[in-house]
């Protein structure tokens, strides 16, 4: 089972501040653990939206928006990608999960289960997604 950890955005993220050391030390301690349970797949902060962009979508129709973005807590900041073998043992690795904000201010994190391509029916494209070896366990 794999999860993604999101670090929400917060106004200090948006406006470009850095994390500072204390906060990177507990950081890669962290991921640290992670990677000797043999858990982390990836990890990695963003950019401040103003450095994105989106594309919204209407049938067709495409539609170019430049960052930055008005909604500082439905934004990422970062993220970090666990594969484990239970719920239950993601729940407890992210229950440890530090602070993101910067100077200990007001954070969250929110994990989302990814789809494995098992969780969909057997199709063309379904294959062909898998040899391209993309949604597939490590």
């Amino acid at each position: 089972m794999r999860f993604m950890i999101i670090v929400k955005a917060t106004k200090e993220s948006e406006a470009g501040v850095m994390p500072g050391e204390k906060l990177i030390a507990a950081m890669v301690a962290y991921h640290e653990e992670l990677v000797k349970a043999g858990v982390l797949l990836d990890a990695s902060g963003l950019q401040p939206s103003s450095k994105g962009w989106r594309i919204k979508y209407s049938g067709d129709k495409r539609t170019f928006v430049d960052g930055p973005f008005a909604e500082t807590k439905e934004l990422v900041a970062g993220y970090t990608i666990i594969q484990v073998k239970s719920k239950e043992e993601a729940i407890e690795l992210t229950k440890r999960f530090p602070n993101p904000a910067v100077d200990g201010a007001a954070g969250e994190i929110e994990v989302r289960q990814f789809f494995e391509l098992e969780d969909f029916g057997s199709s063309e494209a379904v294959e062909r997604f898998r040899e391209m070896g993309v949604g597939t366990k490590k």
